[in-house]
């Protein structure tokens, strides 16, 4: 009988996850910024790595791969073209192999403009592109991109599980309460990730069709979330587009009460 994949959240710098895609002796990581933890736990576990997924550039998300490159020479290390340590270069359409499966590469650009998530069955790891009841910020990127990046991972099934890279989540549901207080779902929401925090177990990953009822970046075609756009713009807005780009400037401000 083949052995049951795992999928571990491995703990880094103050509020990263390298999710681990694991059996009994093999192991895939998704951007590991810091190398220590996950050595630590792949020892801990008896694990082989055998490949790395990059999602982006950024140093939190690859900051280990000289170390794992140095301890696995041979690792096959796939992230966008033109990322320092990345020797399998992919893009959308890319499949990769993973336990017998394949993993199809996904192309969401706005927080860095070649931000790739990877879909392998129905778990999608989408680095910062999407965060539990959030979105990242558009640095190299742009909004337009971002918020189309958005509603491609929306369109998927609504079972898909989603593996961000931050646990954010309370923070970005404090946000999205002040933008849609009425939302019965995300209230729940609000209640049941406080538990799991509070005896620190991680919130994620959450699924598409969670993000699609909690999260006010994935529902622009709200009323109430259209309305506190406009209301935060202090004009009418035109469009989707326009209530996204407006919700995500206000949350690069907010503060909670």
């Amino acid at each position: 009988m083949a052995d049951i994949i795992r999928l571990t959240p491995v703990s880094a710098f103050a509020d990263n996850y390298i999710w681990v895609l694991h059996d009994t002796t093999h192991a895939i990581a998704v951007d590991p910024g810091d190398a220590t933890p996950l050595l630590t736990f792949l020892a801990t576990q008896g694990l082989q790595l055998d490949a790395i997924w990059i999602t982006h550039h950024h140093a939190d998300h690859i900051g280990g791969l000289p170390a794992l490159a140095a301890r696995w020479p041979q690792l096959d290390i796939y992230g966008p073209a033109g990322v320092e340590h990345v020797t399998q270069p992919v893009m959308a359409g890319s499949e990769i192999s993973a336990f017998g499966q394949q993993a199809r590469v996904l192309e969401v650009p706005g927080h860095t403009a070649n931000h790739l998530a990877f879909l392998w069955q129905q778990h999608l790891f989408c680095g910062d592109t999407l965060f539990g009841a959030g979105c990242g910020r558009v640095f190299d990127g742009t909004m337009a991109q971002l918020h189309a990046s958005l509603q491609q991972l929306a369109a998927l099934p609504d079972d898909t599980l989603c593996y961000p890279a931050h646990e954010y989540t309370l923070s970005n549901l404090q946000f999205a309460l002040a933008v849609e207080p009425g939302n019965a779902a995300l209230q729940a929401r609000w209640q049941q990730d406080q538990a799991s925090r509070a005896v620190m177990r991680p919130t994620l990953p959450s699924s598409i069709g969670q993000e699609k009822a909690t999260n006010p970046f994935l529902r622009t075609a709200s009323p109430e979330v259209a309305s506190a756009a406009t209301r935060q713009a202090g004009h009418a807005l035109a469009g989707s587009e326009a209530i996204f780009a407006t919700l995500r400037e206000w949350k690069n401000h907010f503060r909670a009460a």
